[in-house]
């Protein structure tokens, strides 16, 4: 057998394999096209949430505290009913031991386009259920509504103030007033 037909043979089988490895690897991975829902359709979606930023804390007597949060991080949704796939959160809120956390969020997708939200919890350690209400948008999330939730884990406090953590059981629900935007692949 000639030496360079060997050789190509042999690269020639490598490549059909690691073809199709490549292929049984992505039709795992790869979400069917959605259809685009009706506009007042309303959509389930769930997530994760990671972020870093600051925490200043005051002293509010006994032991009473209150601080601001100023937090960015990456979303990610899934599920059929998700509004995008991934987003940059950006949240500030203001958070009393006693009376709870009270916040405004910005998510914005890769294209630029944002959601704007409230956000209201408990804000203790025992109980910090949060839950945000949507307030609409710009670009393809504009006039959408709905509410989320989810608990926050800090991970990292340090005495600087800086902060990391992340978002645990993030579901929620959403209405899009605009056809076709619902199931847009970003």
């Amino acid at each position: 057998m000639n030496p360079a037909f060997s050789r190509v043979r042999c690269a020639a089988r490598g490549a059909g394999i690691a073809t199709a490895l490549v292929l049984c690897a992505c039709d795992a991975s790869i979400e069917p096209p959605r259809s685009a829902s009706r506009p007042g359709d309303e959509l389930v979606f769930e997530g994760t949430w990671s972020a870093a930023g600051t925490r200043k804390t005051i002293a509010l007597g006994g032991e009473r505290k209150g601080s601001l949060i100023d937090l960015r991080g990456s979303m990610l949704l899934a599920g059929p009913g998700r509004p995008g796939t991934g987003f940059r959160a950006d949240v500030i809120a203001l958070v009393d031991s006693q009376t709870g956390l009270a916040g405004r969020s910005v998510w914005t997708d890769e294209r630029g386009d944002q959601v704007y939200g409230e956000l209201k919890g408990e804000g203790t350690a025992a109980r910090n259920r949060i839950t945000g209400t949507l307030l609409g948008g710009t670009g393809r999330y504009a006039g959408v509504t709905g509410s989320y939730e989810f608990s926050w884990q800090f991970v990292l406090e340090a005495e600087d103030g800086s902060i990391q953590g992340r978002a645990t059981g993030l579901k929620g629900r959403v209405r899009l007033a605009q056809a076709g935007t619902a199931g847009a692949r970003p």
